[in-house]
């Protein structure tokens, strides 16, 4: 085998061996994911149980959270009874949950020491490896990749034994694995890699992340692959002693037809849960006058589709004549974005979807003396940061710096500390920068000169399209005067999982430029023209602009350069009504952290500015189920901030291609968030990060617990719990409506074996409310078989009538 085979061949294995650990993104842009993602062609319950074999995480919530979801009445002692029944169990449920309490207090196996030696050993490396500009003395010889930069430092490290010099080393990555792997059959050798890389599923996750992403500037500089990656590992494992080998439990097989006892419990809670969402929302209203239908709203709010867009909407709706739609926060254009001052650029789209187009905010003609009053401003506060970083890393002049400068610190700590929402009121008060969208403009225009990998700007065919397929997703047929698109940001303080509070849709970043790019299209005079030749009947008056909503505070700030003088009567009160809405938004909001108080927006304000604040805001804790429908369906319900609402109206999209788009996008992301808040609620020391306060942030990219070991993946207890014991969060799987016919739904399902596969082994569960059956609810089997519920009637409605082939009774 020629050494290009060879390489070819360990590539491809290990490619497979790494398929079961999950993704991991940097902490600075976090983006939520299934981390059981590599399982998802296998039932639910067979792939927990094969994740807890090579993981060591549970996969089910601990009964004591069963029990207490029983007791608070949040699973039905019909449903509960009806699941158990019909899996062969007729003990009482204290009975049950007591078996499974008894079955849990089953002591762990240990992990052999050695290996924990290796995991420290080589942590230790990939954290100097990968930082991203954190360490004061990078590692050196980075640009050569991982193996050879260890390889020529290794014999440095008194943890590195009988190594004492490079040549004692294999020269390759492929010569290290051959040299490890040399007593052991090729057969096993994948087997071997699987096991070896989930022992770090952290770090291995990042590394497989990394190297996938074209666009990563790190990886094109500083290059590590999973081989190389391997290749330190095994040669560490036989420096130091440790297995090579998995142990025969670690590689029994987990095929099992029998449900597990944890698996009827969860199912009868999630059941529980979706009967109550129909109750609520099974029915359109079907009241609505027709003055009421011919009005025009004032305004039109799209914002994402995420949950906590429920809670508002709800309550901007309530203070005045206003529409509020859903759609995935970053718009719908697949762009990588740099901000105007920006040293880089990011991904602003879902990880799902490629970049397509490069956006750059750039300065506007006309607001040149606006651009300087920032750069002044803006140059100051870098200059001052960056004498303050000099000082204080400098040994010369560390000490004298601290004896000047401490009392002015120890009154800023102090205030940070005691004082606030103060310290908000100051920051606000004395910012005299003016805000980018103030004078800078999204590039949207094509430009074929840019020398980028991406080019930069839309033709105009695309932003139709763009434009047009927001439309036809969300089933618009008449637009207000103001449309206003609302992406989503979040505020914290010394919070290293910021990046988890913005818009998971656009790859952990403020969904901000992105609605400013889709107002900006929309704006353009030959886009609308063309709409209308498509017919859509935009009025002259109609007026396209962006905002962006602060999930911490509920504060939502209208991006308005761009709105003519004739709106600006509109625009004012549309701000007030916000403000108004914000007040509504944050009372509901921190009744549920626990901490009401008279003034709600004071109380976000605090949180947003607390330093030592560890939850200043849920985050999309609690979601369980995702609508895909019209508003109608939902505008009435309080809902909880449970639940993504994505605008969709069966009735303007006779092709099913905007369901299709929705299903296919939308509802796979929602799946993983949901995947990544349940996982990390039912075993946080596996899939998530553990407590905040015992977190230290590395190298820019992760945290560890303590100050090693393996990089943490998932979110910290504070995002999911209320208090040590009780999670805040209730760890179900996506429960989804869709409100379609149901041979619609069944057709794209039929074209897309991934959404059949994640249906068929439980990772969603999904009802169809099918409008063409006087909104009867059928709830999806397996095999694209329908059950249809029954619901209650009057003897005068008509018989519900079932879909001939595809539905159970």
């Amino acid at each position: 085998m020629t050494l290009e085979n060879e390489q070819t061949h360990f590539a491809n294995s290990i490619e497979r061996a790494a398929e079961k650990v999950g993704s991991v993104w940097p902490l600075h842009s976090f983006v939520t994911a299934n981390p059981l993602s590599g399982f998802e062609d296998r039932p639910f319950h067979e792939a927990v149980a094969e994740a807890e074999q090579l993981f060591g995480g549970r996969g089910y919530p601990h009964p004591s959270v069963f029990r207490q979801a029983w007791e608070n009445g949040q699973i039905e002692r019909e449903v509960l009874s009806a699941e158990l029944e019909a899996h062969g169990f007729d003990e009482n449920p204290e009975t049950l949950l007591d078996e499974m309490e008894t079955t849990e207090s089953a002591s762990p196996s240990e992990t052999d020491s050695n290996t924990e030696e290796v995991d420290r050993v080589l942590s230790k490396w990939l954290a100097a490896f990968l930082d991203q500009g954190n360490a004061k003395w990078p590692m050196p010889d980075r640009e050569d990749g991982f193996y050879a930069a260890w390889r020529a430092v290794a014999p440095y490290d008194g943890d590195v034994p009988g190594c004492d010099g490079p040549s004692d080393l294999p020269e390759t990555p492929i010569a290290a694995l051959e040299d490890v792997l040399a007593d052991y059959p090729q057969g096993e050798w994948e087997t071997i890699f699987e096991q070896q890389l989930a022992a770090l599923p952290g770090w291995t996750g990042f590394i497989k992340q990394r190297t996938s992403d074209d666009a990563d500037a790190w990886q094109s500089s500083y290059p590590i692959s999973l081989t190389e990656y391997l290749a330190v590992r095994l040669l560490l494992a036989d420096f130091l002693d440790a297995p090579i080998q998995p142990n025969e439990h670690d590689t029994e097989s987990v095929e099992n037809d029998e449900v597990p006892l944890p698996e009827i419990w969860l199912t009868a809670w999630e059941k529980s849960h979706r009967d109550r969402l129909l109750e609520a929302v099974s029915q359109p209203n079907r009241e609505t006058t027709t003055a009421d239908e011919s009005a025009r709203p004032a305004a039109q709010l799209v914002f994402c589709i995420d949950t906590r867009s429920e809670i508002i909407r709800r309550h901007i709706e309530a203070v005045g004549p206003y529409e509020t739609h859903g759609y995935a926060g970053f718009f719908g254009v697949p762009m990588r974005y740099q901000a105007y001052d920006a040293d880089v650029s990011v991904d602003a789209c879902p990880p799902i979807v490629d970049a397509q187009h490069r956006i750059t905010d750039r300065p506007a003609r006309r607001a040149d003396a606006t651009r300087e009053r920032y750069d002044r401003w803006q140059g100051a506060l870098d200059a001052g940061r960056k004498v303050l970083k000099a000082l204080k890393a400098n040994t010369a002049a560390a000490f004298s710096f601290v004896e000047n400068a401490g009392p002015g610190y120890g009154v800023a700590l102090t205030a940070r500390t005691l004082l606030p929402a103060r310290v908000y009121d100051a920051l606000h008060d004395t910012d005299r920068t003016p805000d980018e969208h103030e004078f800078c403009e999204p590039s949207v225009d094509y430009n074929p000169d840019a020398v980028h990998s991406l080019r930069e700007g839309l033709s105009l065919e695309e932003k139709v399209e763009y434009a047009q397929t927001a439309f036809e997703l969300m089933g618009w047929e008449e637009f207000a005067r103001l449309v206003v698109f609302t992406g989503h940001t979040s505020q914290t303080t010394n919070n290293p999982f910021d990046s988890s509070l913005d818009c998971g849709a656009c790859a952990g970043n403020p969904g901000g430029p992105n609605a400013r790019v889709l107002a900006a299209i929309c704006n353009d005079e030959a886009v609308k023209a063309e709409l209308r030749e498509r017919g859509f009947d935009i009025p002259e008056d109609t007026a396209f602009l962006a905002a962006e909503h602060n999930t911490t505070t509920d504060e939502i700030t209208l991006f308005d350069s761009e709105v003519p003088e004739s709106h600006r009567e509109d625009l004012e009160q549309l701000r007030e009504d916000l403000t108004q809405a914000q007040t509504r938004a944050t009372a509901e909001r921190t009744e549920s952290m626990a901490d009401e108080t008279a003034d709600s927006v004071r109380e976000t304000q605090r949180r947003a500015a607390d330093w030592a604040e560890t939850r200043p805001e849920w985050g999309l804790a609690g979601n369980a189920s995702f609508v895909i429908g019209p508003r109608e369906l939902t505008e009435d319900e309080t809902l909880d901030g449970r639940t993504f609402l994505h605008s969709y109206d069966w009735r303007t999209d006779s092709e099913g291609e905007a369901l299709e788009a929705i299903m296919t996008g939308p509802l796979v992301v929602t799946q993983w968030i949901n995947n990544q808040y349940y996982f990390a609620t039912v075993d946080n020391a596996v899939y998530g990060s553990g407590s905040k306060v015992t977190q230290n942030p590395v190298g820019n990219v992760g945290v560890f617990q303590g100050n090693g070991g393996d990089l943490m993946t998932g979110l910290p207890l504070q995002s999911l719990y209320a208090d040590a014991d009780q999670p805040h969060h209730q760890p179900l799987r996506l429960t989804a409506l869709i409100h379609a016919p149901v041979d619609r739904v069944t057709e794209i399902l039929r074209q897309h074996e991934q959404l059949v596969q994640l249906l068929d082994n439980g990772w969603i569960q999904l009802t169809v409310i099918d409008p063409e059956q006087d909104n009867a609810p059928l709830h999806y089997q397996e095999t694209m078989e329908w059950e249809l519920i029954q619901p209650e009637r009057s003897s005068t409605e008509p018989p519900v009538q079932t879909v001939s082939g595809s539905v159970a009774d």
